[in-house]
């Protein structure tokens, strides 16, 4: 019996386990380390997915969205400083939000724009020591909007993981990580 069909709920169909990630899981399921020298997945078709605060460790990232909103928080300290963060994109008539720390580089350069496209960042000031985020795949009249520090607060506290996160801080007594990863 494949462990990945049994795992995702699905009945077995007798097929061989090639030791793959399993696509059929949710996105709860999936850990959000992902697995090395393989993108960890997002996907939004016609929904709002929201990655925010700590969620993974990965570098590497697959965003494919249709008629939906991506919102990748790329600002936590545990994704390590040297080398480049590289988001694949797929859009369609979608908007993917990268809440990035100030001094990011976002490289837009190999994305292939179809339609009514536009890459929008208000405060695109990088800096030599900041973190480099590449963008590679296809935009089809879609929009990706960079926010960075204030805006990058805001957009991540208007959110139900942000009420939850605040509500167990209080308990817990420390500071909500969900807003600024960096506390």
């Amino acid at each position: 019996m494949s462990t990945g069909t049994m795992a995702a709920g699905l009945p077995d169909k007798g097929l061989p386990d090639k030791g793959l990630p399993d696509t059929a899981l949710p996105d709860t399921a999936l850990p959000g380390t992902g697995l090395p020298g393989m993108a960890v997945p997002v996907r939004a078709h016609g929904r709002l997915v929201k990655k925010l605060g700590h969620w993974t460790t990965a570098r590497q990232f697959d965003v494919r969205a249709s008629r939906g909103v991506v919102v990748l928080d790329l600002r936590s300290p545990q994704l390590a400083a040297d080398g480049a963060i590289e988001v694949s994109l797929d859009i369609d008539h979608a908007t993917v939000k990268l809440l990035v720390p100030d001094g990011a580089g976002i490289d837009d350069g190999n994305v292939r724009r179809i339609g009514r496209c536009r890459v929008t960042d208000w405060t695109g000031v990088s800096t030599d020591g900041g973190r480099r985020i590449v963008l590679t795949g296809e935009m089809r009249r879609a929009e990706i909007r960079v926010h960075r520090s204030g805006v990058a607060i805001l957009s991540a506290m208007c959110s139900r993981a942000y009420l939850a996160d605040a509500l167990r801080a209080r308990r817990e007594g420390r500071y909500p990580a969900i807003d600024d990863p960096t506390r």
